[in-house]
């Protein structure tokens, strides 16, 4: 059986990252079997479309690289669906009413072994009720053009959301009444976001563009999403798009549902941050960087920040102060007590002397000066790190002395000694 899959969103909003979620496993498994990754966009409720999420859901799956292997749209196939309402109608396995072709429910029972549970899942059809299949305006309900679609494309496998279940006992009833084949279910268990609720926007869940805006790397986002319900084995976190094709399988999708934990999101994304090349996160910067800053100084920068970052955006919260004037607050309190920044007046005038501005020439002035002058060297350490970033928290001290040049930095403690 040649495997076929299909993502099948609706433009009806901008895809979270649970929906994208879905349309990875869908193309994992794929890519896995040798099969086909098909994109169907299912703009047949007309009332609900929203202008900018068909543009959204290219732009989605083109940035991630999960490119489809056919596309189809469903409002350019109303023709198609029509024709298998008048088949149904004709073998009385429907009726009109109301302007509107309703599917009758038969009697017996509906069931299906899920692929990603392994269970048998059954519905007494007597709970079911009859259901429109195509509206009065002449468009397919989901049910009708989901189920002629899916058979019409050759789909061997359905992989979606669990909150489908309730509807596929339909599905497969249309199935039956066409007497066709159906595919395989396979219902992945949903994400959850905070509190354990369904992930929503007001439980936290955001899309994939909203994620690349706020400075996440796309390795980062597929990483992290594919580890939302499966299990590779073993203790294995970091994969590439390569391993995961070769590892994926559905029987290896959990059960319970995953949480989206944005912490290890970010875990994620600072790795595959520290582990670009300085050019090749220098590249990836080049959306997020001031229109002002020297790019220059941005790539001698690069190293000493590069460790502190878990996105793309923490660039410029790090390296501010390389690029533009400081405000330094003369009350910084260091070990419960007030930072005394005239302390290091005379380090300026050292530290002018000095003929290069290598970093490790730059420390043994400043540590020379901390021995004759029997200070606190954290303390002074502190002082100057206040006294030309303005933060308590910065890159390494020395390295970024010698980076932020002579001038500059004499200019800072001369300033803030005088605070």
């Amino acid at each position: 059986m040649m495997i076929r899959v299909r993502i099948a969103p609706s433009p009806t909003g901008i895809p979270h990252i649970g929906n994208t979620r879905t349309a990875l496993f869908n193309f994992l498994f794929a890519r896995a079997k040798g099969g086909k990754f098909i994109l169907r966009i299912e703009d047949t409720d007309r009332k609900r479309l929203v202008s900018s999420s068909l543009s959204a859901i290219y732009e989605i799956l083109d940035w991630l690289g999960l490119k489809p292997d056919e596309k189809y749209i469903q409002s350019e196939r109303l023709g198609i669906y029509k024709k298998h309402a008048r088949e149904l109608l004709a073998k009385k396995l429907a009726y009109e009413k109301e302007g509107a072709v309703w599917f009758k429910i038969t009697a017996g029972q509906t069931h299906w072994l899920d692929a990603v549970s392994n269970k048998k899942i059954s519905f007494k059809n007597e709970n079911l009720q009859d259901f429109v299949i195509l509206k009065s305006d002449g468009f397919p309900t989901y049910h009708l053009a989901n189920v002629v679609d899916d058979y019409l494309m050759a789909i061997s496998h359905v992989i979606r959301g669990d909150e489908w279940i309730s509807s596929t006992p339909k599905h497969i009833l249309l199935y039956r009444a066409f007497r066709w084949r159906q595919p395989v279910f396979a219902h992945l268990p949903v994400v959850l976001g905070r509190g354990r609720l369904k992930l929503s926007k007001r439980t936290g869940a955001e899309s994939v563009l909203y994620y690349r805006n706020k400075g996440y790397l796309k390795e980062a986002l597929l990483n992290y999403m594919v580890l939302l319900g499966w299990n590779p084995g073993g203790n294995r976190e970091i994969m590439s798009m390569e391993e995961m094709i070769k590892l994926f399988r559905l029987e290896d999708i959990n059960t319970a549902p995953p949480i989206f934990d944005i912490d290890k999101l970010n875990w994620f994304n600072g790795y595959y941050i520290r582990n670009l090349t300085d050019s090749e996160l220098f590249e990836r910067l080049k959306p997020f960087i001031n229109n002002h800053y020297d790019l220059n100084l941005v790539k001698k920068t690069i190293p000493l920040v590069k460790e502190r970052m878990k996105t793309l955006l923490d660039y410029e919260t790090n390296a501010d102060f390389f690029f533009k004037e400081i405000k330094v607050s003369p009350k910084v309190i260091f070990r419960g007590e007030l930072l005394n920044f005239e302390e290091i007046k005379p380090l300026a005038e050292e530290l002018e002397k000095l003929e290069g501005w290598e970093s490790e020439e730059i420390e043994r002035v400043v540590n020379a000066f901390i021995i004759k002058n029997k200070l606190d060297k954290q303390r002074v350490y502190m002082q100057i790190r206040v006294g030309i970033t303005g933060s308590t928290a910065t890159p390494p001290l020395f390295e970024t002395i010698e980076v932020l040049g002579k001038e500059k930095t004499i200019r800072r403690l001369k300033k803030t000694s005088n605070l």
